[in-house]
Formats: C-alpha cells, sequence, structure tokens
C-alpha cells in the first residue's frame, strides 16, 4: 500500500502529470472542484441531478438522441468526404460509385442519410417534449431560443445534403429552395446569387451548398450545442415536471 501511494505520488509531481492535469489529483474537495472547473467536458454538466431528470418517460432521451445523431453524421461525413466530388459533372456517378464499389459503401451513404432522417425527426420531437413540459418558461427562455437556432440548422443541415448527389431531386430542390428566396423582401435577388453564385444553378451552387454543408452548418451547430448545454447547467438543469 505504501510504495502504491508513492508510485501515485510520483506520477502526480512528474511534469508530464501536471503538464496534461494542472490542477493535481483531485484527493481533496478543493482539488476536485478545480478539475470540474478546468475541464470543459466535465463543465458543462450539472454538478447534481434531479430524480426527475433521470426518468425516461419525462425526456424520453431526445436531446441526448439529438447529439448522437449529430456526432453519427459527423462521423459518417468525414468518411464520405474521402470519396465524394463536389462537381456537377461527376458528383452523381461518384455517389452511385461509393454505393458500388467502396467496400460498406452503401452501409455508409445509407448510415448518413437515414441518421439525417432521424436526426429531423427526433429534435422536432425534443422541441414538442420541451414546449409540452413547459421547459421554455423563466428562467430557460433563452435556452428555448438557442433550441429554435437549432431546428433550424438542423433544417439547413438536410436541405444542403440532399443536394449532394446532385440528380434530378436535388436539381429542382436547389432550383426551388433559392426562387423561394429570391422573394425576400428588399435582399431576395442577392440573396439567391449569393447561394448560387450567379444567375443560373450549376457549379458555382452545388460548391456553396457542399462548404455550407461540410463547414460552417457543422460548426455553427456545434457551438449552438455547446450554448445550448452551458444553459441548461445554468438554468439549474432539466426543468421538472409541471
Amino acid at each position: 500500500m505504501r510504495r502504491e501511494s508513492t508510485l501515485v505520488d510520483r506520477i502526480t509531481r512528474s511534469q508530464l502529470y501536471r503538464s496534461i492535469v494542472r490542477s493535481g489529483y483531485p484527493d481533496t474537495p478543493r482539488n476536485q472542484a478545480l478539475v470540474v472547473l478546468g475541464n470543459v467536458y466535465l463543465h458543462l454538466h450539472p454538478v447534481r441531478l434531479r430524480r426527475h431528470a433521470l426518468a425516461i418517460p419525462y425526456t424520453f432521451c431526445l436531446g441526448g438522441l439529438s447529439f448522437f445523431m449529430f456526432l453519427l453524421l459527423t462521423v459518417t461525413g468525414v468518411m464520405l468526404m474521402f470519396y465524394y466530388i463536389p462537381s456537377v459533372d461527376q458528383a452523381h456517378s461518384n455517389m452511385l460509385d461509393i454505393q458500388s464499389s467502396v467496400t460498406l459503401g452503401q452501409l455508409l451513404r445509407n448510415m448518413h442519410r437515414y441518421a439525417a432522417h432521424a436526426m429531423v425527426i427526433v429534435v422536432f420531437l425534443h422541441m414538442c417534449r420541451v414546449f409540452y413540459t413547459g421547459s421554455y418558461k423563466p428562467p430557460r427562455e433563452f435556452n428555448w431560443v438557442i433550441g429554435v437556432v437549432l431546428l433550424f440548422l438542423t433544417f439547413l443541415l438536410s436541405f444542403t445534403g440532399y443536394l449532394l448527389p446532385w440528380d434530378q431531386l436535388a436539381f429542382w430542390a436547389i432550383t426551388v429552395g433559392t426562387q423561394l428566396a429570391q422573394y425576400a423582401p428588399l435582399v431576395g435577388p442577392q440573396i439567391r446569387f449569393l447561394l448560387i453564385g450567379g444567375y443560373e444553378v450549376g457549379q458555382n451552387g452545388l460548391l456553396r451548398f457542399y462548404t455550407l454543408h461540410v463547414i460552417f452548418l457543422p460548426l455553427a451547430t456545434a457551438l449552438m450545442m455547446a450554448a445550448h448545454f452551458w444553459r441548461i447547467r445554468k438554468d439549474g438543469g432539466i426543468s421538472g415536471p409541471l
């Protein structure tokens, strides 16, 4: 026992350990608090949970499922990026090659596609659950606004990903979608021009929607999720039942 404690002391006092864990070994309440305050993952989570928050019929784990779908989409999306080419001449045939020539390519693409559909459904049900249980009421009204933004980001992620196979459905979807944007007051034509990079749907439009789908929208969603989790903690955890 003495040798084990001496070994632990040597490890915790080493420069390598201090470069990784700056608050020391959490052997006292003060060091435990420092570990929580200095760790982003631990700091995002509440110190204590209410009993009702652990009941599955109250939340149905919809928030956690939404986050899981986002992680699954991120992993499968990065793997698909190794093979996908955002070109109007190659995108459709490229998607067919992924499904037929790449090992487990069809499974990978279907996982990405069905996870996207599932995320839209789960996020929508999560919003319904929050509204039904009154979890949007003070002091959580600002987090409700963040949730609404996340819902719209989820729709945008689904829409931009829907266009990437560049088949007939994708072409007419981007055509109708950008035509709707054109009717926005004052800046409608400028918005459509910005989205498709010109006056006609083509290579510039596909490349811009691809960039939105793989860079800007996922980053915005990840940042808003972090803010959402942070506000849950700062607002006292999951709200109680009505």
